[in-house]
Parts: structure tokens; sequence; C-alpha cells
């Protein structure tokens, strides 16, 4: 264990740590940009340098190893004068447009110059040839702005193993973007956000549609309703200066209102919808194979998260059969509202206008897929991130944190504490098991407060096996089975789980798969810069969430069993089927 000293304070590291690490390890900040904890630490953009005595040049912080004995000065005239240089030097390229730009108060470049006390350009000549590129329903990127940090192409490749960026060209003509410097229509991307979540400036935004929705509110012809998914109550107070995982869903709800949605419900709702549907087609997946010794695609994978829908068509489309029928939460919202609800207050389903808020900037492109039109209009609209809804709260002139906490209307605002841990990585599979468990045994899951605690947490894959102890009627069959569950997340980990299963090494009978890190809560919709301490703080507001519920599980909310009986019928019924389920096809990669 190495012990070094940085700015005459003695600290002690694990082997193979960073300068950069050893600094924060001290109390010490060190300014960087194209760093990426736990993922990228290129060196590349020299924002981070220090002096190390004894070494002939600066070093890069971030890459350089900390070693025994080493003396570091992270503040000398010699180390702030080179990084001001490498910032300003940044700016001398960079189509700023900070009056305008929507990163503007939340870029890192931006933050970095006001610190470094730059007020000034002082390198002038030419700039980055500037291209928009508004090619996909759910990115914008501005070449103009790029800083080629390179925090996009890394995300991309190690997090969700995509590879729709890369760096091309040499020095000052160099890009980062599609493959011969095409639109991201192109190729395949599958619309995550991830790679606008860690731009440090405004290169990769979401295609904003706020104003779209103004002039919808502003429409006296349309009934416009908004849906909100559960990450968002754990998030969206980061951006009112609330610390990360404060729960906000009453003062959200309120702030909906006085937007002027006519009626403010929860994607909740139908994430216990969900719970019914793919828990009963899992119960009978099993059932045909076990019994009916009937050739059925399994495991059972999840289809909550577009993002993943994607990867799966694009890359393994040879898996799509054991894909879950079952739309997402949003999409059976949208389904409902304008079938269900459209019924019960006298309207046509193209009176209504579905807003969705998420977590995901993959949602946007999920409500514009052909398939999701089975309530005879687009089932959802238009698509809101959270970053947003925050935009247009403040647009609004709300003052969010003196709002008081209101509730959602009914009857498609009341939810289970189940459907709030959609939220989380492992959050589908332990609401399901709750549900699939107790209709098999008509006993509560055996689990510490209904916690599936080997599911939980930031382990990119996560497996549990459980054995079913009690197994009555049509489920009789499963008494002393075991069952194999895992759970992935970020897109990688997904792919490591897939090629596990093909080359035998495991069997699963259900996956839960969600796109981005941490689940939902880590979407690329959300407030940023999201780390794994910030993951953590949301993922326990909902677990908090979930817990404060009268209410634990999907199949015993009344409003759920109310939709059923109203309307619905049963679950895998022929109208749940027409409106909630859907089929997915392979797509070619250019």
């Amino acid at each position: 264990m190495p012990r070094l000293k940085i700015n005459n304070i003695e600290v002690t590291v694990d082997d193979g740590a960073t300068v950069l690490k050893a600094a924060k390890q001290a109390g010490i900040k060190i300014p960087t940009m194209c760093y990426l904890e736990g993922v990228q630490c290129l060196g590349a953009c020299r924002v981070c340098l220090v002096e190390i005595e004894g070494a002939r040049t600066l070093v890069a912080s971030c890459s350089a190893p900390a070693t025994d004995g080493m003396v570091v000065h992270t503040n000398t005239r010699r180390v702030r004068d080179a990084r001001r240089t490498v910032v300003e030097l940044l700016l001398s390229e960079h189509a700023g447009e900070c009056q305008t730009c929507l990163r503007s108060k939340n870029c890192e470049l931006q933050t970095l110059a006001y610190e470094m006390g730059i007020m000034e350009q002082i390198f002038e000549g030419e700039t980055t040839t500037q291209h928009v590129d508004e090619s996909t329903p759910a990115l914008r990127r501005d070449n103009g702005k790029c800083i080629k940090c390179r925090r996009c192409v890394s995300v991309c490749q190690e997090i969700q193993n995509v590879g729709a960026l890369f760096p091309q060209g040499r020095g000052f003509a160099g890009v980062i973007g599609p493959a011969f410097n095409q639109d991201l229509s192109t190729v395949a991307c599958v619309q995550c956000g991830q790679c606008a979540a860690v731009c440090p400036v405004g290169a990769i935004t979401e295609v904003s549609e706020v104003d779209k929705v103004w002039q919808m509110i502003e429409d006296p012809d349309k009934i416009v309703i908004v849906q909100t998914a559960p990450a968002i109550r754990a998030a969206l107070g980061e951006m009112f200066d609330y610390q990360p995982g404060t729960l906000v869903t009453g003062k959200m709800t309120a702030a909906l209102r006085r937007i002027g949605f006519d009626a403010v419900f929860d994607t909740n709702f139908t994430a216990d919808v969900t719970i019914m549907e793919e828990g009963t087609e899992l119960l009978t997946r099993l059932k045909k194979a076990l019994v009916d010794k009937q050739d059925v695609p399994l495991p059972l994978f999840t289809s909550c998260s577009p993002g993943w829908i994607k990867y799966a068509e694009y890359f393994n489309p040879d898996i799509l059969p054991n894909l879950s029928t079952c739309k997402s939460p949003q999409q059976m919202f949208g389904a409902l509202a304008k079938t269900y609800y459209a019924n019960k207050i006298g309207k046509r389903p193209e009176d209504i206008y579905c807003v969705s808020i998420m977590p995901c900037t993959a949602k946007k492109f999920e409500c514009q897929r052909p398939e999701m039109t089975d309530s005879g209009v687009r089932d959802v609209d238009v698509v809101l991130t959270t970053r947003e809804l925050g935009r247009m709260i403040r647009e609004a002139n709300i003052a969010f944190r003196e709002l008081p906490d209101e509730k959602m209307d009914a009857p498609m605002g009341i939810s289970s504490g189940a459907a709030d841990i959609f939220a989380n990585t492992g959050g589908v599979m332990e609401a399901a098991l709750r549900t699939a468990y107790e209709i098999v045994t008509g006993k509560e899951l055996p689990m510490d407060n209904l916690h599936v605690a080997p599911v939980a947490g930031l382990e990119g894959v996560k497996e549990a096996s459980l054995t079913v102890q009690g197994a009555q009627g049509d489920w009789a069959f499963l008494e002393g089975a075991t069952l194999n569950v895992a759970v992935a997340h970020g897109l990688k980990n997904a792919q490591t789980v897939i090629d596990r299963m093909r080359s035998g090494e495991k069997q699963y009978h259900f996956v839960e798969v969600m796109t981005c890190p941490g689940g939902c809560i880590g979407g690329g919709g959300q407030p940023r810069f999201c780390t794994d301490e910030i993951r953590k703080a949301r993922i326990a507001a909902i677990y908090r969430e979930d817990e404060g519920k009268a209410l634990r599980k999907s199949h015993e909310s009344p409003d759920v069993a109310r939709v059923y009986q109203e309307f619905l019928g049963q679950p895998l019924g022929e109208k749940s089927h027409h409106l909630l389920h859907t089929q997915y096809t392979a797509r070619e990669k250019v």
C-alpha cells in the first residue's frame, strides 16, 4: 500500500490507485474533463495535470499510478497555468453559444472556465466545422461543441457494448461520431442516452420536445394527461438543489398540475399491470415446458427497457422469442389511457394527448415504434426526460421547493410499492417474484421485508435461486422446483448473461435486463452527472418509497383488480393481449 504526500498531506492508498484517486482520498480536488470513474482514465484532456517532484514534465493524475514516497503538488503556479492553457485551447475550438445552449449552467467546461477565472477568449482562429445531427427521435449531436474527450465512446463501447461512436480523423480534423461521419440513424444505436449523460458539454443532448407539450396544453380541444415513471421521484429534486435520493413525489405532482396537465397519473399503475401480465406469461411458459413438454422459449427476458429491446433486435435476434411479449409500462399506460380512461371520461382516443415523464431517452424512440398504436392512435404521444421536466418547471416560474405535497389522480395514479422498485436494477425481478410466488403458493415470498437481496445492488450480473415450497392448485407441478433467475444492468453485462446461456454454462428461467447502469435511476435522461454514489442514493430512496406503502404487491392493488374486472378481463386474455402485448423483429445493422 503506497504512502505518498499530496500538498504536504500524507495518504496511504491501495496498490494500483492513481494519483487522482489518492488526492480524492486526501480530500483534495483535482479538476477533470475526460475522466470517467471506473470506465476511462485516458489522460487525454490534460486538465488533471499535477506536478510530481523528480518528474521532468507535468503528468495526468487520472492515469499516473501512485507510488510509495511520491511527493505531489496539485496547485503550484506551473500546474495552474498549464491547466488554464488547456481549458483556453478547448474553448478556442468549442462552439459555445452559452447563452442558448441546453447545457448552460450544467456544463463542465463552462464551470471549469469560471473556476479558473477565464473571462475572455485568448486564442482566436478557426473552429471545428459544425454539423448538427437530429436524425433520431431521442438524441441530438452537435460536433461543433464536441471537445473530443471520448467519454461517449467509452460508455458506448465499455458499458453498453454497442460501439455506435468512434474517434475519426486526426488533429484539428478529428471528430467523434458514427462510422464514416454519418448520422446516428445510420448505425446500430439503441438510443439509451448514456452518451448524453456523460458528455461534459452540449455536444450530445436529448431531443427536446418541451415546446410541443406547451402547445398541446394550450389546445382547448385536447385532454392532456401525464404519466411519471417511478425513477423520476427520486431524481427530479436534484434539478432544484435537493440532495440525491430525496423523494419529491408530492411536489412533482403539484408542479405537473400547475404546469397545466388535465390529469396527473403514475406509470406505476401499469407497472403493476405489467407484473400481472408478465408474471402470468412466465408461469404459463413454465407450465407448457414442464407439464405439457412443449418446446417454449426459456428463459423469459423482461421487456420493459426499450434500449435493451433494440439491442436484442440488432445484436441478438435469435433470442427475440425469449423476450416477454409485454409492452413496457409506459406503452401499456398509453394504450389504457386512450381506451379504458377515455371511455370513463367519455372521450375518443384521439382527444387524449398522453405525455410521459421518463428517465430514459430511448423512451422517445419507443413511443414512435409502429407497433405502439393498438389504441387506434399512437399510444403515447410524446416523452420528456427528467431534465426536460425540470426545465419546464423553471420555464413556468414554479417555486418547486415551496410546493405542497399532492396526490396523483385516480384511477391510474394509485399503485403498489412493487411498482416503485421498477426504477432499480433488480426491481422488476423482485416485483415479479413477490406476485408469482404468492400466486403459486398462497404465501408471501419468504424474504426479509419482501426484498430479494441477491438481485439488489450495483454488481453488473446478479443471480438468485428460489425453491418453491407449498405450490397449490394449477401450479402444483412447481412444488419443489428451483427457479434460477438473473439480473443484468448495462448492455455489456446483458451480453455476458446471453453468452453464458449460449455456451451452456448457465441455465435460467427468468432474466431481467435494464439498459442503464443502476437501472432507470441511472437513465440517460436523468439529472447529470451520475456516479455510483448518486445511483445508490436514488436506489435507497426508491426502496423507502416501496417500504412506506401499505400495498407492496402488484396483485393486491384494488385499482389493478378493477381495470381487469371492468375492462381487460384477465391477464393474457384477448383484450389485454391486443392492447398490452407486442412482438419485436430483427433489425439489420448498417
